[in-house]
């Protein structure tokens, strides 16, 4: 039990129970309920501008390396309403197509990456304080610019093989 030792709604210290098909599960006798493990939602944005065949990074957080536009999903919110968000907070423009890519469990934060294609249709943004620096790349390039062991780069992989796919 990584996350929870404690009913959420009771308080208890919660158990392990066998639970058929599942195994061993976080149980809540006072409830008598299971307790399923709860973890973070983010979005992730590989965003291109098609007409100028580039894909925007930005660098964040005083570090050396590129990423992407990324953030945590609000809760009651969609995923696609998070990136339109994140992307209108970080750079300041609306993506005109949102299409979902690739997903993947983030261990050392415990979140479960959405990733996004997003197109705009300018290379005019306007970043806010979150974001250090930023760079378009021409799309073949972009992933050289990012970490070799980063998801980010599993990302943009799986984009460059599926592009023709996606119409890019």
């Amino acid at each position: 039990m990584k996350n929870k030792e404690y009913c959420p709604y009771c308080g208890t210290k919660l158990v392990l129970k066998e639970l058929k098909n599942e195994g061993l599960i976080p149980y809540c006798n006072n409830c008598n309920d299971y307790r399923f493990e709860l973890y973070s939602v983010a979005v992730s944005m590989i965003i291109i501008n098609k007409k100028e065949n580039k894909s925007l990074l930005i660098k964040q957080y005083d570090t050396n390396y590129y990423r992407f536009v990324a953030g945590y999903i609000n809760k009651g919110e969609t995923a696609e309403d998070a990136v339109k968000r994140e992307m209108n907070e970080e750079i300041g423009i609306k993506p005109i197509l949102i299409k979902p890519l690739k997903t993947s469990y983030f261990e050392k934060t415990e979140t479960l990456m959405l990733n996004y294609l997003a197109v705009v249709d300018t290379l005019d943004i306007k970043p806010n304080y979150e974001v250090d620096s930023f760079s378009w790349f021409d799309i073949d390039d972009a992933r050289e610019n990012l970490k070799s062991t980063s998801l980010a780069k599993e990302f943009y992989d799986y984009f460059l093989v599926n592009k023709e796919l996606l119409n890019v």
